[in-house]
């Protein structure tokens, strides 16, 4: 995961190798799907924590990361609860969203293809993730930071996210593909 140890004002950071930490407050993951077959609705899960174990080579790193399924929000809190409740992600029964890294392949000098077992409704599917390197800072603190963004499509089927209505003009009124971006800041430590 782990490309350089200069952020673009050259300042090094203290070691790649060791757990970074996923900091929530500057991180976290959202969604577009097709509503009615003609317009895009966008939504956000804020509840994100995880962590990357790294040696400081992409080969040697892996990474987990938990989503929190009641903290997504479309914007319109009517269909918020329709999301969070059985139809959908049940929060209830499956409170988390989980991602398990088991391959990083570099395709680029910043870029990545994380492969992974997402699971979803305790339904686990391999996907591929496209991932490119933000930069690395040292914060006012002492601690070492990266920033990752990352973008991949799912079927929400696969999952088990099969709610959907027939449109009386053919069609359906939510959109199978999902498509994600995933946007974290991590911390590490000074050793």
């Amino acid at each position: 995961m782990f490309t350089s140890t200069k952020n673009d004002a050259g300042s090094a950071v203290t070691s790649l190798a060791g757990t970074w930490k996923i900091d929530p407050a500057h991180s976290g993951v959202e969604f577009v799907v097709t509503h009615l077959m003609i317009s895009k609705v966008r939504g956000r899960f804020s509840d994100i924590s995880g962590t990357v174990v790294t040696d400081g080579h992409p080969a040697g790193s892996r990474i987990e990361a938990e989503i929190g399924t009641a903290s997504i929000t479309t914007n319109d809190a009517g269909r918020d609860t329709h999301l969070r409740s059985g139809d959908f992600f049940d929060v209830e029964k499956f409170p988390k969203i989980r991602f398990v890294s088991t391959s990083i392949k570099p395709t680029g000098d910043s870029e990545f293809v994380v492969t992974g077992d997402l699971t979803i409704r305790d339904v686990t599917r391999p996907v591929d993730m496209k991932v490119t390197t933000e930069g690395f800072t040292k914060d006012p603190w002492g601690n070492d930071r990266a920033g990752f963004s990352g973008s991949l499509k799912i079927d929400r089927r696969d999952f088990g996210l099969t709610w959907n209505q027939a449109l009386e003009a053919g069609g359906v009124m939510v959109s199978n593909e999902v498509k994600l971006t995933v946007d974290v800041e991590l911390t590490h430590a000074p050793q």
